[in-house]
């Protein structure tokens, strides 16, 4: 969506913005994400193709879940999703130096934090799970440099009011303009990259497995890993409420991809962008309320689906090589490219 073309919408939408936001954050965050929970419960009432597709990805996700169990889960991304915007706004004023040890949990992170704690430069990936925002604004509050990628708001206005909210604790944001250079100043410096990671890449993707599935995946991260020889910290930010806190994650650390793990792959860029994948996915599976389900991750399909062809036998190769493979998991990527 391009900007808007005259100062009358992009001042509306930007005071638009600014109203709602200060109508949100006027109530406590617990309550308002009580607010939330309506909101999400009427979208998904009425809308119904994202409700579909959410439905759809759910039941292909999991072809072992029953109607209802398929049901409860897209309403919880629905709900999930509304949460998501009011924890935006309200995070810099929630999570600060006197409370974040209040609304934060941490589990399994210690090979992470090790990591960042001796100043290795390192990629972190997470996907649409969970809060996103959360777990590149703890990382930075607690005095780690992280430079997350993002792409703009196309309204400027709104854009510098929400990267002033998303960078108040130290997070930075790397948008497209002058990417490469910031990117590698922060190796350089010994900070992390921050990207979310589950973005369908388009028909030119390297498609690996995902659910099931062979998705399209952006090249650029397992390439800049192996370029850079830095490890890839695989992990999200979960919410686990306790008791009228609706405001409170689990960090959790799902993988460390080392460089040493895919020295002797017979593909590497292949092996990384699997395992990132597979990564996502448990963490999907911990709490799959909590993901993103009406995004179009299976858009792009492989060129030997596009043919109507199967799956060729170099890219089964691939496929038996991952360490973790299974016949019954073969057998249901080559069915599902039948």
């Amino acid at each position: 969506m391009a900007e808007p073309s005259n100062a009358v919408s992009l001042w509306s939408q930007y005071l638009g913005a600014r109203l709602a936001a200060a109508a949100v954050t006027a109530f406590p965050v617990d309550h308002n994400l009580n607010t939330a929970d309506a909101l999400g419960g009427w979208m998904h009432r009425l809308d119904k193709r994202h409700r579909r597709r959410a439905r759809d990805h759910i039941a292909a996700s999991f072809p072992e879940w029953t109607d209802r169990r398929i049901d409860a889960a897209v309403r919880g991304s629905f709900t999930h999703f509304f949460r998501l915007l009011f924890d935006v706004l309200h995070t810099p004023r929630t999570l600060h130096r006197a409370t974040w040890s209040q609304r934060i949990a941490f589990d399994g992170l210690g090979e992470s934090l090790g990591l960042l704690n001796a100043g290795r430069p390192c990629l972190m990936l997470t996907g649409h799970i969970g809060n996103w925002e959360v777990f590149g604004y703890l990382m930075a509050l607690l005095g780690y440099r992280v430079d997350a990628l993002a792409r703009p708001i196309d309204n400027r206005l709104v854009n510098g009011w929400l990267m002033g909210i998303r960078e108040a604790r130290g997070l930075r944001i790397i948008t497209k303009f002058n990417a490469t250079d910031r990117m590698m100043a922060t190796l350089d410096a010994g900070g992390s990259l921050a990207f979310i990671a589950d973005q369908n890449a388009g028909d030119k993707g390297l498609f690996v497995p995902f659910f099931g599935r062979m998705a399209s995946s952006y090249k650029s991260i397992g390439l800049l890993a192996m370029t850079r020889r830095v490890p890839i910290l695989c992990g999200a930010a979960h919410r686990v409420p306790a008791g009228d806190r609706l405001y409170r994650f689990e960090l959790h650390s799902e993988d460390v991809i080392h460089p040493r793990d895919w020295d002797d792959q017979p593909d590497p860029l292949f092996y990384i962008t699997a395992r990132y994948n597979r990564a996502m996915e448990r963490m999907v599976r911990r709490h799959p309320e909590q993901y993103l389900w009406m995004h179009r991750r299976w858009k792009s399909r492989p060129p030997w689906e596009r043919k109507a062809r199967p799956m060729p036998d170099a890219v089964v190769d691939k496929l038996k090589s991952l360490p973790w493979m299974t016949a019954g998991e073969l057998d249901r990527l080559r069915a599902g490219s039948a």
